[in-house]
């Protein structure tokens, strides 16, 4: 029996649960080396963490093989979000059932009221978030002098959100002799030096790439202009038409904006930020079980704590701003031994950014093609064949009507017309900016228009793997124009010049003063020097070579020209 160590209450849970043998971080807590000791324990997101850590209490609980009666609470779980304390206090109620433990859960968005009174009638594990516990902790609703064991669940993300004072405040009032557990899928240095403080001689347990790490979720990702974004968004819904998906956008506006334009689009999406109330909130986590919604558009924070089990697909809208909130992004799929995939949408000229990412997070990405409309069309046969071959439970009713179509219809067009009409469920897909949207080089000579031009200087070039096919979308989106008022285009090192006319110069100036705080602020556009003569670029010359052989004078003898 694997849970042969656990209570008996415990292991037969267990077994009626359908567990036949325990995952890594799970073996990994019943190890005789844990008994009784402080753990630092490095597991991802949907390991069986939770399971983890209640079998890993289970001694500081039991009084042999019974609970004490209901008291003071013996053990204690932290959590960074309402959702995942909850979820924490629904898996210790069904692992605890057996032995009749009382599980009283403390969170924000709750009545308090209510919890004060749960917690007088005692109690044997409080599950809570910081703030909430700390709020019981001052009114003296909370006493936590029994306390044998502190668990610390997704330590990391709880720093990141700011509690590091709630939790120094509730560690401080935890006896010294209890057990601290701490949980965290990364181990940035704040987490160190919180164990360092607050444990003692602790085990150290990781688990990240011995069973999940990121071997369920398969990594994609794709370069796009600037401009496509939220159209390369769209495509990958299309092309994986996912059951569930979450979006993860960096501002609460950018989720705004994103959740409006898929809403109208014909998605069933639903909006998760820090302009949500909790109700609000509540709403649209039971759209994504019931299944009326699909694909989720949230910041890093409000998405923190969401498990759905259906979730397949995790889109990277903006940018993650480091490898630790990749992994957080990314590990709300594939969770469970159930494979998902994560896609990063990434702006040309970040390419290089993204792959140190990438480097640092030691994932391994697919650089994909861009998801046309070609290939997502070839997709949606490819499911619609398989969806409509499936077998289906037909009543007398349906027969009927089948033979009434018959009677007056062709079997084919029958069937196309099954074809359209579940095909007109399915949003479109967006066109997206290929090699197509760069427009062909031009002769040399002024192009009509052109005969009086002002250069201006974008502070983006080949290091920044500039190209036309996402700058002039860029630069058109930015300074009000279309892609005739630009005219020659040289990329450089560190820079790109281009040309527009005078006649526009005015407005295009204007236009980029009012756009200068968009989600592409960063770009500096500006007026400039006409380029040295020979650059490469769009519309122009091919450039000259580096190295120029020395002219010579006559009889062999090279002419070193005089030094200035």
């Amino acid at each position: 029996m694997p849970f042969s160590r656990l209570p008996a209450p415990l292991s037969e849970a267990l077994t009626e649960r359908g567990y036949a043998t325990p995952t890594a971080v799970q073996a990994a807590v019943l190890e005789t080396e844990a008994d009784g000791r402080d753990l630092i324990v490095s597991a991802q997101t949907g390991s069986g963490k939770t399971v983890a850590f209640g079998m890993a209490i289970a001694p500081q609980l039991f009084d042999g093989d019974r609970l004490s009666q209901p008291g003071l609470p013996r053990a204690l779980v932290i959590a960074p979000t309402r959702e995942l304390a909850l979820q924490v206090a629904k898996e210790l109620q069904w692992l605890y059932a057996k032995a009749g433990a009382r599980v009283s859960t403390c969170v924000g968005g709750m009545d308090p009221s209510r919890e004060r009174r749960q917690l007088s009638y005692g109690t044997h594990i409080v599950v809570g978030t910081p703030g909430r516990l700390r709020d019981h902790l001052e009114r003296g609703a909370l006493d936590l002098s029994g306390l044998k064991a502190v668990i610390l669940d997704e330590a990391d993300e709880m720093l990141d959100m700011g509690f590091r004072d709630e939790l120094e405040e509730i560690l401080d009032a935890t006896p010294q002799g209890r057990r601290t557990l701490l949980f965290s899928a990364t181990m940035p240095k704040p987490i160190v030096a919180l164990a360092r403080r607050y444990q003692r001689d602790a085990f150290t347990i990781s688990t990240v790439g011995a069973e999940r790490g990121h071997g369920d979720i398969t990594y994609q990702a794709l370069a796009v202009a600037p401009s496509d974004i939220e159209n390369a968004a769209v495509n990958l819904l299309r092309l994986h038409e996912p059951d569930t998906a979450i979006l993860f956008c960096a501002t609460r506006e950018a989720v705004r904006r994103l959740h409006a334009s898929l809403v109208e689009r014909g998605f069933a999406a639903v909006a998760l930020s820090g302009e949500h109330s909790q109700n609000e909130r509540n709403h649209a986590l039971q759209a994504l079980r019931d299944r009326r919604a699909r694909v989720c558009v949230a910041t890093d924070v409000a998405a923190r704590g969401i498990d759905l089990p259906s979730l397949s697909l995790v889109v990277h809208v903006e940018l993650p701003r480091d490898a630790e909130a990749l992994q957080h992004r990314s590990g709300r799929t594939g969770r469970a031994g159930k494979k998902g995939v994560a896609a990063l949408i990434v702006p040309f000229m970040r390419r290089r950014r993204v792959e140190g990412l990438l480097r640092d997070a030691k994932i391994q990405a697919e650089w994909i093609d861009l998801p046309t409309q070609a290939v997502i069309a070839a997709a949606d046969r490819k499911r619609l064949l398989t969806t409509l071959s499936e077998p289906v439970e037909l009543d007398e009713e349906d027969m009927a009507l089948g033979a009434d179509l018959l009677a007056e219809r062709d079997p084919l067009e029958i069937a196309a017309m099954l074809v359209r009409a579940h095909r007109a469920k399915l949003p479109a897909a967006e066109e997206l900016l290929e090699g197509g949207a760069q427009r062909p080089v031009r002769p040399d000579g002024p192009r009509a228009g052109f005969e009086d031009i002002v250069w201006f200087s974008i502070n983006i070039g080949r290091r920044n793997n500039a190209d036309p096919r996402w700058l002039l979308p860029l630069l058109c989106r930015r300074g009000h124009i279309t892609k005739q008022d630009v005219g020659a285009i040289r990329i450089g090192t560190d820079e790109t010049r281009f040309q527009i006319p005078r006649a526009a110069a005015g407005r295009f100036q204007a236009a980029l003063k009012r756009t200068a705080n968009e989600e592409d602020g960063d770009v500096r556009i500006e007026p400039s020097e006409a380029p040295p003569q020979g650059g490469g670029g769009r519309g122009g010359p091919r450039p000259a070579p580096r190295f120029q052989p020395r002219p010579t004078r006559p009889g062999g003898r090279t002419h070193r020209p005089p030094r200035a």
